[in-house]
């Protein structure tokens, strides 16, 4: 008798433990279910664009969308059309909850894959040139996001304090982006507002950008760069091209500034991604919804010098210049 009731005791914890074991992997289950998918595609890997990327890590995590509580599913497409498009698929094979795209191809071939899917834009210049929206206060679709778009005129003022005796800018960038012709068109009207003249040249690959700067550089005082993911992926070849003729380089970026270029009134890209992350963070918890989203567009920049590209190029910074931007100098 006292053994039936000893083995009916221990049948009896062996059930309790069975139980528990099964309701633990059940309460896991819901828990890696509840996890919020965000799908994020680079368009290729450069300083400025692996800085929006961990903004917007940063941005996500602000508004509590930690690592732990949601699954980044991040895909990089090296400059590559073909992997975009099968990386894009991917992210929506995947149910991805939100999808951010860095960079105007990598958010073109988001927006080709899904209509359903809510996007962010993680710095596009022309969102409704690049046919990603219909308006930039009223999107109207699954996309919104943020603007790169760079204070042009401000940064052809900087040239004209830095170099006044320069009369002839040379704009070089990627004849493949959309994103860059936008802007060449921009660049040319504040270049002539400071009294520039203009030459534009054009590379369709990365193989003749070295070439290219060699012919501009005897033909131009200084070369202005616009926000080119081609160029800035190469930037370390403009700036050995450019400094064996002695040429200045004026950027749109911030970060191309510490790779060599003399000067820049930009954005910080850390600060675009952060935006961008926030953006997503209000998608995924219902407070907001892309097509009644206006697209977020930085109003002001930093003032960032070279000084090391400066005291090479023996170009004197004003005074006033020195107290009001920040100083950087080169990053080998």
């Amino acid at each position: 008798m006292k053994n039936k009731r000893l083995i009916f005791a221990v049948s009896a914890v062996v059930l309790v433990l069975i139980a528990s074991f099964f309701l633990q992997e059940k309460k896991t289950e819901t828990v890696q279910i509840e996890k919020k998918k965000v799908g994020v595609l680079q368009f290729v890997s450069h300083p400025a664009l692996d800085e929006i990327y961990k903004g917007v890590k940063q941005g996500l995590a602000d508004e509590g969308y930690t690592e732990d509580k949601i699954e980044i599913l991040f895909q990089n497409g090296q400059a590559d059309q073909s992997k975009l498009t099968t990386m894009s698929q991917q992210l929506v094979q995947k149910k991805s909850d939100v999808l951010i795209g860095i960079a105007t191809p990598a958010a073109q071939s988001l927006a080709t894959t899904t209509s359903e899917i809510p996007i962010v834009l993680g710095a596009v210049t022309d969102p409704v040139g690049a046919n990603l929206v219909a308006d930039n206060e009223a999107p109207g679709g699954n996309i919104t996001g943020v603007s790169d778009k760079s204070p042009v005129n401000a940064q052809m003022a900087l040239a004209k304090q830095l170099l006044p005796t320069a009369k002839t800018v040379g704009i070089l960038y990627s004849s493949a982006e959309d994103n860059s012709k936008y802007q060449v068109a921009e660049a040319e009207e504040a270049a002539k507002k400071q009294g520039f003249m203009t030459k534009k040249m054009a590379v369709p690959s990365s193989n003749e950008i070295a070439q290219t700067v060699q012919v501009m550089s005897q033909e131009v005082d200084f070369i202005y760069i616009p926000l080119d993911n081609t160029i800035a992926n190469a930037m370390q070849t403009v700036v050995s091209e450019a400094n064996k003729s002695n040429k200045p380089i004026i950027t749109s970026v911030d970060t191309m500034v510490q790779q060599g270029g003399l000067a820049t009134v930009g954005i910080n890209q850390f600060d675009l991604g952060v935006q961008a992350g926030k953006m997503a963070a209000d998608i995924l918890s219902g407070k907001s919804e892309p097509a009644t989203t206006p697209i977020y567009t930085f109003t002001e920049g930093d003032t960032i010098i070279n000084t090391t590209q400066a005291e090479k190029l023996g170009i004197t910074i004003p005074e006033e210049l020195k107290n009001s931007a920040k100083l950087v100098t080169t990053e080998e």
